[in-house]
């Protein structure tokens, strides 16, 4: 019992370094990751991403290690795959037992919902999200991993030098480890189903400019938090704006 609560200790002592200010609400979950599934923040088993904690792939592998998991089992989804255009779908099933039927899930990837860092190998990363997602539900893992986000998250130090730049374009630059807006939006738009082109033009309109390009820093995160809260709220309502873009584009000569 002194030995867990030691290394619980470790652990939060390690966070509040890491991530200067977390909240004593992120601690506590933290806290039970640990003592739950022995997560660890040293070795990189979870991130905290955007006031969230995220679990990574090898934080699940190491935890399936740990509790003797007995197979995992990919393959390609060819029917909803396309290569043509860097599409793929897997199939994953985890058996956390040599009786179990299997825990299943899906993962998928294709160059507009990955990281720019990895176009070209979406086969892979289609394949690792659907071990993520087998793994989380054999484990019964609520958090999201790191790899089944859009965008290329970098958690940084607090003795990081980086936290103190921010880049010449506002757009586009990673600030305290935080993803990019462009890549906020991107995943905001993957995971609610809406059209790329008409989320742009209802942002340009939003943030009063000709194009979102022209838009500051500022206006497109209010954008991106206005959106956030209307895809939860009233999506029908959101849908019904977004086709509205729709048929002015339509008419438009």
């Amino acid at each position: 019992m002194k030995r867990k609560q030691d290394l619980i200790r470790t652990e939060i002592s390690l966070a509040k370094r890491r991530w200067r200010g977390i909240g004593t609400e992120k601690l506590a979950e933290l806290r039970s990751l640990v003592r739950r599934y022995r997560m660890s923040v040293a070795i990189g088993d979870v991130l905290f991403i955007d006031t969230r904690w995220y679990i990574t792939h090898a934080g699940l592998l190491r935890l399936a290690h740990r509790n003797h998991c007995s197979g995992i089992k990919t393959s390609l989804e060819k029917h909803y795959s396309d290569p043509s255009v860097n599409r793929w779908v897997f199939k994953a099933i985890v058996y956390d037992s040599a009786l179990s039927k299997g825990f299943v899930g899906y993962g998928d990837a294709d160059p507009s919902n990955v990281s720019s860092l990895v176009h070209g190998a979406e086969m892979r990363v289609a394949e690792t999200r659907a071990v993520n997602r087998a793994l989380r539900k054999a484990y019964g893992i609520g958090l999201c991993s790191v790899e089944e986000l859009g965008w290329a998250p970098r958690p940084s130090a607090s003795d990081s030098s980086d936290q103190r730049r921010t880049s010449t374009n506002g757009n586009n630059s990673h600030q305290n480890g935080q993803p990019r807006l462009r890549d906020r939006l991107c995943l905001l738009i993957r995971q609610h189903h809406l059209d790329a082109a008409l989320v742009k033009a209802y942002a340009a309109d939003y943030c009063g400019t000709p194009t979102l390009r022209d838009a500051s820093r500022e206006q497109i995160e209010a954008f991106i938090n206005h959106m956030a809260e209307r895809a939860t709220k009233d999506r029908d309502g959101l849908i019904c704006q977004l086709n509205s873009y729709s048929k002015s584009q339509e008419v438009a000569p």
